[in-house]
């Protein structure tokens, strides 16, 4: 069967035999429906590439890109630069990314921080009362006082200039000829604004762009033109990052979130020129036959999620089986005794030390002992890791919301790509400047700079990059990308992410079924279990343990591709308007 669908001013030919649409592969696969119910969607195979992401857009722009030869990177620079016009909410020109990537020619793994920093003249009591007390969390956010500076430009040249292969301007033109001419509101987008038409209207500017005339919100399929970002990105194309960070756009994101009267942000122009974008090495676990492969910190993303691997490893998840409530138990107690470490330990380890053990297989077998299957964990804390120069540690007091999107793509030469982008919570700040929304990412430092007379490793200090939860992933096996996943979802993309891997990983569940398997979720200690699925059937077993819990809305964001035996398997969230093609 030939589907063609007109998408960014290019005439696509999708033919699913190929696997090249996944989202129910059917001739209304794009058409509106409530943002809140589940799309259908099927397993998408391929074999020479293929990209996963959140909107069918900016998957059309990254396929496109690969079908003229591009490379993964080149493919990013599209989608990324299409995401932040048609899912403004959730990443954008004014955020930051973390992205993992698997070099086929070197056979090696690498990651890319671009995460925000926290500006030179941001202070730990910026979120502080005089008094010392906390700001409320949306009295923080909305404004120019949360605002960091952006990395999402800078990274996307850095990744280009690393393995580019197509013009660096032939990437970004489809979201300037989007912008242009302009791009249906999805479901999705005019669901978000309805639901921050208030803070939305705050700012003048912000309430133009997405609110009618009338002052009501964006309905979905109401064609939406952003000549300030199509502009925005032509003078990127033809100066690159440098027209962001040394010219006149950071001159206006400077002097807007400075001159925002209610709650005025730091930024300067110092900022800009110091920004860098950060090649790290990869946090890795091994895990049975594979290597799960992440970003370090100042993402908490892989220690968190390689701290869960490694203490459900020590049971019998396999035979246990999805079904089962004490599976689901034993996963929720490691993931509380996981996010403990991560509350006491995790920071950007440029400014604070960090245990070298806590992916020690030793230590996370003994703290797999205080699990009892069957019973809940009464009493949890942080451990003690392995720690040569160990410092006194207060737990964390920073709140992470949902938001962001995920990028998953394989490309012809066998490059792997994951990345996870953001501009924190929903719209970020409110505050636009460019045709573009910016970050609210300071808001993910711990509002709190110490506690009972002790730092917290997580406080806002100038330049630090804020801990995050993003989890980009690339599973190995044998030394070559097997997987490659990750998902938005504020701190919760841990245990997003986490069910996907072990579902597939133990479960033997395919990259679709693995993704759309419910989302059940314990941080804390109450267990979130996925409205209107089964893991609400689960809710009795769980409380007879000892559980609390609590049934919920969990809108996962995944994407994810498996590579296994020359043949790509594409997955996308039915919770959200994803969908994977490759051919």
């Amino acid at each position: 069967m030939q589907f063609t669908k007109q998408a960014l001013g290019i005439t696509l030919a999708l033919v699913a035999s190929q696997g090249a649409l996944a989202a129910g592969q059917a001739a209304d696969a794009f058409a509106p429906e409530a943002a809140s119910e589940r799309q259908q969607k099927t397993l998408v195979e391929a074999q020479q590439f293929m990209v996963s992401a959140a909107n069918p857009k900016a998957v059309a722009a990254g396929y496109e890109v690969l079908k003229n030869g591009g490379t993964a990177m080149d493919a990013y620079v599209a989608v990324q630069a299409v995401l932040g016009l048609v899912e403004p909410q959730s990443s954008g020109l004014g955020g930051g990314a973390f992205a993992v990537y698997y070099d086929a020619k070197r056979e090696r793994i690498t990651t890319f921080d671009g995460r925000e920093t926290a500006p030179q003249q941001a202070k730990p009591e910026l979120f502080q009362h005089e008094d010392g007390t906390p700001y409320q969390f949306y009295d923080a956010v909305i404004g120019g006082r949360s605002v960091g500076t952006p990395g999402t430009v800078a990274l996307m040249q850095t990744m280009h200039q690393a393995n580019g292969k197509l013009p660096w301007q032939q990437l970004l033109q489809p979201a300037i000829t989007l912008a242009s001419e302009g791009f249906d509101v999805s479901p999705r987008m005019a669901s978000s604004i309805a639901n921050a038409q208030d803070s939305l209207a705050r700012y003048p500017d912000t309430a133009a762009y997405f609110l009618d005339d009338n002052g009501a919100p964006l309905s979905a399929g109401t064609l939406l033109k952003n000549p300030a970002y199509a502009n925005t990105l032509t003078r990127i194309a033809q100066s690159g990052a440098e027209a962001f960070y040394h010219g006149q756009i950071a001159q206006d994101i400077v002097s807007k979130v400075r001159s925002i009267e209610d709650n005025p942000g730091v930024l300067s122009l110092a900022d800009f020129e110091l920004y860098k974008v950060k090649e790290r090495a990869a946090s890795c676990l091994p895990y049975r036959e594979f290597e799960v492969c992440g970003m370090g910190p100042p993402s908490s993303g892989a220690l968190t999620i390689g701290q869960i691997l490694g203490i459900t490893e020590q049971f019998d998840l396999a035979s246990m089986g999805p079904d089962s409530a004490i599976a689901w138990q034993i996963i929720g107690d490691a993931s509380r005794l996981a996010f403990a470490d991560r509350g006491r330990y995790i920071a950007d380890t440029d400014f604070v030390p960090m245990p070298e053990g806590l992916l020690d297989a030793d230590y996370l077998a003994e703290r797999a002992k205080l699990i009892t299957p069957g019973q809940a964990l009464e009493d949890v804390s942080a451990g003690e890791p392995r720690w040569q120069n160990a410092v006194v540690r207060a737990d964390d007091q920073s709140i992470e919301f949902p938001s962001t999107s995920h990028i998953s793509i394989v490309d012809g030469e066998g490059n792997a790509l994951s990345v996870t982008t953001t501009i924190e919570n929903g719209f970020g700040s409110r505050v636009m400047s460019n045709g573009f929304l910016l970050n609210n990412e300071l808001t993910d430092f711990s509002f709190a700079s110490h506690k009972d007379g002790y730092p917290i490793a997580n406080r806002l200090e100038p330049g630090k990059r804020p801990r995050s939860s993003m989890a980009p992933t690339i599973v190995l096996k044998d030394g070559k990308p097997y997987m490659v996943v990750g998902s938005p979802g504020g701190s919760r993309i841990i245990g997003y992410v986490s069910k996907a891997l072990i579902a597939h990983l133990e479960w033997g569940m395919d990259m679709q079924a693995a993704i759309a398997l419910p989302n059940m979720l314990n941080r804390f200690g109450s267990f979130d279990l996925e409205r209107g699925t089964q893991a609400e059937q689960l809710a009795p077993a769980l409380e007879a343990m000892g559980y609390q819990t609590n049934v919920r809305d969990l809108n996962s964001g995944l994407q994810g591709i498996i590579i296994d035996q020359g043949t790509l398997y594409g997955g996308a969230d039915p919770r959200r308007e994803g969908i994977s093609m490759g051919d």
